[in-house]
């Protein structure tokens, strides 16, 4: 599995690596995401940046879930006890403030585990929310996302092609998932995750870790889609 690990980081090196500032209408409409984390190199020799969250969406969603990672919408900040946290709407955020809780071995880890989407969680737990302590956290979590975090992607159409167990998505989720020499440095901030499968996996993800790896059919619809992608947005290169 390692060499097929190296195989798709190697493909996907094709693609510019986006950081924050960029624009979102720029950003496909469909697609699959590949998070990467400064200070995180893969084990395939010399210094290139590892996956570390691979992703996707349903149908014509792709610019909003990457808004939602990054919050591009600072007017969601504006949030009570009866509204739900910007985290409650990303899991990618939700498990990076999961780590920087953890890292301080703050006890409103509890409470940042509920889903305040649920109006139910809202009348059952509001009250135990500390609006400023979350408001504080969220910031954190942009500002980690916008200072170490980049990605890159591949346009693909089709949801029930890159979504699901039977999806692109998990065949490269487990491709990475499963390689031996890709593991995460001693300062990697997922370290301090409470989530078990963060911290084995050295991945910001707990689904689709036991997947099956990318196969030769996958290969050629990854390249066909990294061609694909660099034809329509020569913008980013």
């Amino acid at each position: 599995m390692s060499e097929l690990c190296k195989w798709q980081h190697v493909q996907l090196e094709q693609l510019p690596l986006l950081r924050f500032p960029f624009k979102l209408e720029q950003l496909p409409k469909n697609g699959i995401y590949f998070f990467y984390e400064q200070g995180e190199v893969w084990g395939h020799g010399g210094n290139k940046l590892r996956i570390v969250r691979i992703g996707t969406h349903r149908d014509g969603n792709f610019r909003n879930r990457i808004a939602e990672h990054y919050l591009f919408d600072e007017t969601k900040m504006n949030f009570g006890k009866d509204k739900p946290k910007p985290s409650d709407r990303s899991i990618f955020r939700k498990n990076i403030g999961r780590a920087l809780v953890n890292q301080r071995k703050d006890n409103y880890l509890q409470v940042w585990e509920i889903d305040f989407i649920k109006r139910e969680n809202r009348k059952k737990f509001g009250y135990l929310r500390d609006i400023k302590k979350e408001k504080e956290i969220e910031s954190e979590i942009t500002r980690t996302l916008k200072k170490s975090f980049s990605f890159r992607f591949i346009e693909l159409d089709g949801q029930t092609e890159r979504m699901g167990k039977s999806g692109l998505e998990s065949s490269l989720i487990g491709t990475v998932a499963h390689c031996k020499l890709c593991k995460p440095s001693n300062n990697w901030l997922g370290n301090f995750s409470p989530k078990k499968k963060i911290r084995e996996s050295g991945l910001w993800l707990v689904q689709h870790l036991k997947a099956n790896g990318i196969n030769e059919k996958d290969k050629k619809i990854i390249l066909n889609a990294i061609k694909r992608t660099k034809t329509l947005y020569p913008q980013f290169f």
